[in-house]
Order: C-alpha cells, then sequence, then structure tokens
C-alpha cells in the first residue's frame, strides 16, 4: 500500500512542472494598470519603503513615545496620533505583495527551498552579498525619498525628474557592479 502511495506520489510530483513566466509586456501592462487603480482609489502611487518607515515608527513610538513625537523623522510618520501601523495603507500594500507573490509562486508551481547563486560562490558569502545589498538599497531608498518602486514607477509615471535619474543611475550602478561580480555567477 505504501509503495503505491510513494510511486503515485512522485508521478505527482514529475508530472508538476513549472510553469512558463508571464510576457514581460502583459506584466508591464498589468502593472500600470495597477498602478493607475491605486492613483484613483488611494490618491497615490505604489511603493514599499513607506510601510517599513511607518512600522518602525510605531515600534519606536511604542517603546520611547516622548523620543519618537520630538523626533521630526518618527514625528512625520505618527501625525495622526495612531499607534497602529495598519493605519497605513502601504503597509497592506506589502502584505499584499508578500502573499500574492507566494500565491502565485504556488500556482506557478515554482515554490521550492533553495538559494540562487553561480557555482564561485558560497551559500553563506550569497546571503553576505543579498544583506549588504538590500541594506544599501534600504539607505538609498530614505536618502532618495523612496524605494525604487516608488522612485521608478510613482516618480516615473508622473514624469519627476528626479526619479528617472535616479533610475538611470540605479541601472547604472547594476551594470556596474555586475561586471565586477560576472564570475561569481559563471
Amino acid at each position: 500500500m505504501s509503495l503505491a502511495l510513494d510511486e503515485k506520489t512522485a508521478m505527482t510530483k514529475e508530472e508538476i512542472k513549472a510553469k512558463p513566466y508571464w510576457n514581460p509586456y502583459l506584466s508591464g501592462i498589468g502593472l500600470g494598470l495597477v498602478l493607475l487603480l491605486s492613483y484613483v482609489i488611494m490618491g497615490r502611487g505604489l511603493g514599499a519603503s513607506g510601510a517599513f518607515t511607518t512600522t518602525a515608527s510605531v515600534v519606536v513610538e511604542t517603546i520611547a513615545p516622548d523620543y519618537a513625537r520630538n523626533n521630526e523623522f518618527y514625528s512625520e510618520y505618527l501625525t495622526d496620533g495612531t499607534r497602529s501601523p495598519f493605519k497605513d495603507w502601504l503597509v497592506f500594500e506589502v502584505i499584499g505583495v508578500l502573499v500574492g507573490g507566494f500565491i502565485s509562486g504556488a500556482l506557478a508551481g515554482r515554490i521550492k527551498r533553495t538559494v540562487e547563486k553561480g557555482p564561485r560562490i558560497s551559500t553563506k558569502m550569497r546571503f553576505v552579498f543579498a544583506f549588504s545589498g538590500g541594506m544599501l538599497m534600504g539607505i538609498g531608498a530614505k536618502l532618495a525619498r523612496g524605494c525604487t518602486s516608488g522612485q521608478a514607477l510613482t516618480g516615473g509615471a508622473i514624469l519627476n525628474v528626479g526619479s528617472w535619474a535616479f533610475m538611470l543611475m540605479v541601472f547604472a550602478g547594476a551594470y556596474a557592479l555586475a561586471y565586477l561580480m560576472r564570475r561569481q555567477w559563471t
């Protein structure tokens, strides 16, 4: 009985193949429509860094309320006097992105536990590079007054010159770093 069950399970796993990725042009049109709807429904564009900043501000206010209210950075995100990050719609946007990404991966058969890396780099160094890059992007998002999604999608859509300059520099920096890091992936 268990052998038949194992054979059946093995066949099912082989039958489940990852579906092809979506057409990038159709995905871009879909993303543009989501951006348009966010303006129509919420009166704002897309972005992610604001959700993390709001959450951090609420946590600091919970631990040290006087410090948070007197700090120019934190008080900007606590203007309505609420103590819940769920008052900011960007928090729900980020949660929706995580849940939607998981659902999309599950439907496409692409969920697996793995570390994407080249043969010349260890898993530990891959994590070091990933976390270092993430930290640099976070610092850059605060300096640029928005993350890449907010700057590129929202700022680019309203033809903000600073957003276009930011994205050109993101691509230039990525190409320059890719040249230096290419041997790690081949």
